[in-house]
């Protein structure tokens, strides 16, 4: 039978203390600590935690973790956030015509992998909705171009809310979302291949591969108003040679961005990932700290 948790992520300024203060605020309540990790950023000046604790013998009921806490957190001046492990949290999928990612998150939700539900897939085409009909997904396609993004954008926003949705994953949706869309739904996580800046836009691999590129890899990052400059959850790389044709590198290229996509959003369905950073004209952007 497993057990129910409470996870807390936190982020302060640095300070003695603060793994003792935060520790024994959850032994007081007779919690029994399960994982605690951290980690000090002396760049940025923070102190950052995730402490993960059993809730069968916590003397506080879940409404009142937060404003208990809450008193400590003004303490040490902390940002903070709870998350209990009973709480199955709802994706969407935006998808526009390759399918491998969605395949991928579809097969790994069904097998228990990513503990979450998959109530809807919203594409700009067309093209997947038997992929989605055939597990029994609902489809929305909503065409978007230059001359009516926002007024489809809201009916994607309202799509999220009808499905009660806690985050869009986009799963190669060819689409940048829009400032206004992000300020009313900002948990969105994206893929893309490793090739940017330097293979920006079209046939990105053909270009690569003409150039005799090395490394190729795939990059999973939170989204934000910069195009693909949110900060970074998960990364990964592997060599290519003179050997490997384009249909090799697109291949290998997927492959990559399936298996990074499903690790970066793992770790955010399991509450591992702290995002933290500085106004950006303190020349500190937006950074993640992933925990193990």
């Amino acid at each position: 039978m497993t057990m129910t948790t409470a996870t807390l992520l936190v982020s302060c300024p640095d300070q003695k203390g603060l793994v003792a203060k935060i520790s024994d605020w959850v032994f007081s309540h007779g919690g029994n600590i399960l994982h605690a990790d951290q980690h000090s950023d002396s760049t940025a000046g923070l102190f950052l935690m995730r402490v993960e604790w059993e809730l069968d013998s916590f003397d506080l009921a879940r409404e009142e973790i937060a404003p208990t806490f809450e008193k400590l957190a003004i303490n040490i001046h902390a940002k903070w956030n709870i998350h209990f492990s009973d709480y199955v949290r709802r994706i969407a999928i935006f998808v526009s015509k390759q399918d491998h990612c969605l395949y991928d998150l579809i097969l790994r939700q069904r097998s228990h992998e990513l503990d979450a539900v998959i109530p809807v897939v919203i594409s700009n085409h067309p093209d997947l909705e038997k992929v989605a009909h055939n597990f029994g997904i609902n489809y929305h396609h909503i065409a978007i171009n230059p001359e009516n993004k926002l007024e489809q954008e809201k009916k994607q926003l309202e799509l999220l809310n009808q499905y009660k949705i806690d985050l869009v994953v986009l799963a190669k949706y060819m689409q940048v979302l829009s400032p206004n869309f992000l300020s009313k739904f900002s948990q969105v996580i994206n893929i893309h291949h490793s090739f940017l800046p330097a293979f920006a836009g079209a046939n990105p691999y053909q270009r690569a591969y003409k150039r005799g590129v090395k490394i190729i890899g795939a990059t999973a990052h939170y989204v934000t108003d910069e195009l693909d400059e949110g900060p970074i959850i998960e990364q990964d790389v592997i060599r290519v040679s003179h050997r490997d044709s384009v249909t090799d590198l697109i291949r290998k290229g997927k492959d990559l961005e399936r298996i990074v996509l499903a690790r970066a959003v793992r770790q955010h369905l399991q509450n591992r990932v702290l995002v933290y950073g500085q106004s950006a004209n303190s020349g500190l952007g937006l950074r993640t700290v992933v925990f193990d």
